[in-house]
């Protein structure tokens, strides 16, 4: 005689049941931070500019007019007017006027709203190299007529478009961000685990330096090692040397934060399980302890980006990094040193904008990573 199961009501069959990884669940979580979720999107748009930087910027970013010396920006319209008074989609930007201040005598550029000057999309160029290795021969956006003036975001004192300039700075500012928490990753795990790890003397004598360099003023020790790298240095020399210098100062709180941790795991089960299996110190380290908070690292890094952006940035526009002809969001910044020169072209703060929103961008994206990556929170 057959024995029906009686399933107690909400019983889920444990064939059904769907285990998620710590990546799923860090992602459910990270969802319901909204703000966090928008600054994600606002930085892989950046990243996403700064890949495709040739493709998407108007023209050579060194190319210059000296005929439009700081030309205000023109603008990207879509809609003209037609001859019979209706309206059709034309892309086009409006031409330059000169106009003459008699009692300065200076000559300045005005927006002529009676000349169009259309715009094509994916217009074809001159043969270019996409990311160094990819040749390409078409852009993004630009003029039928390469003689028109074509820009954006306006001029420079050189006449310079400042947009393709602003596009090719974001791919050094943003990779010098990278590159520099990538180096920075590295020294602060091995130097901060081994730390933690080992503890006695040699724990002690990492955090005393560790202690000693951040006692020390940020900015002068930033001067310092970038006043002390060589003139005759190419640009690709220093652009390498300012990460380096930015990653050997920027792995100490790093270092801090995997020490205290691997102060604690040091005295967990599966570690003392791997000793007593016979793995050797550098297996513990890298194969059990450091994967065991990968989350609480990548949201470190991720805070940790900001700061080597801003970094670079101070130091270029102080002239103590990396200098033209590399264009950085740092050295663009530095035609905005004067007064005079904002108040007649105040498009050439667009820099301080794209450093405030990727700043900002990226201090919400690691909170919100944070936050996801706890495994205390709700």
């Amino acid at each position: 005689m057959a024995v029906d199961t009686v399933v107690p009501a909400g019983h889920v069959a444990p064939a059904k049941l769907k285990r998620e990884s710590q990546l799923a669940l860090m992602w459910r979580r990270f969802k319901r931070h909204q703000l966090a979720v928008v600054s994600l999107w606002i930085v892989v748009f950046f990243y996403l500019v700064a890949a495709f930087a040739e493709f998407l910027a108007p023209t050579d970013p060194s190319a210059y007019s000296a005929r439009y010396t700081y030309a205000p920006p023109q603008g990207l319209q879509f809609i003209v007017a037609t001859e019979d008074g209706g309206w059709a989609f034309q892309p086009h930007v409006n031409g330059y006027k000169t106009e003459v201040d008699p009692k300065a005598m200076r000559r300045s550029f005005v927006i002529d709203p009676e000349v169009i000057i259309p715009v094509q999309f994916f217009a074809p160029s001159e043969p270019y190299y996409l990311a160094g290795f990819i040749p390409m021969s078409i852009k993004f956006m630009g003029v039928e007529n390469p003689r028109d003036p074509f820009y954006v975001l306006g001029a420079d004192r050189l006449g310079r478009d400042m947009l393709s300039r602003l596009i090719h700075g974001t791919r050094i500012s943003l990779s010098i961000g990278l590159a520099g928490v990538t180096l920075s990753l590295f020294f602060g795990i091995v130097i901060g685990g081994f730390a933690g790890y080992y503890g006695g003397w040699f724990d002690s004598s990492v955090m005393r330096v560790v202690e000693f360099i951040r006692s020390m003023p940020t900015i002068p020790l930033w001067l310092g090692l970038a006043a002390a790298l060589p003139k005759d240095w190419s640009a690709l020399q220093t652009y390498f040397a300012i990460t380096i210098i930015l990653s050997l100062i920027g792995w100490t709180e790093l270092a801090r934060v995997v020490r205290g941790r691997f102060l604690s795991l040091r005295t967990e089960d599966f570690v003392t399980a791997a000793q007593l299996d016979g793995a050797s110190d550098w297996r513990i380290v890298t194969r059990h302890m450091v994967p065991s908070f990968t989350s609480h690292i990548i949201a470190a890094a991720t805070l940790a980006i900001p700061g080597m952006i801003l970094a670079e940035t101070a130091l270029s526009f102080l002239g103590l990094g990396l200098q033209p002809p590399i264009v950085s969001w740092g050295t663009l910044l530095q035609e905005a040193q004067n007064i005079r020169t904002l108040a007649t072209a105040p498009w050439l703060l667009a820099p301080g904008v794209c450093v405030v929103i990727v700043i900002l961008s990226l201090n919400f994206f690691g909170d919100g990573l944070r936050d996801a990556a706890d495994p205390h929170g709700r």
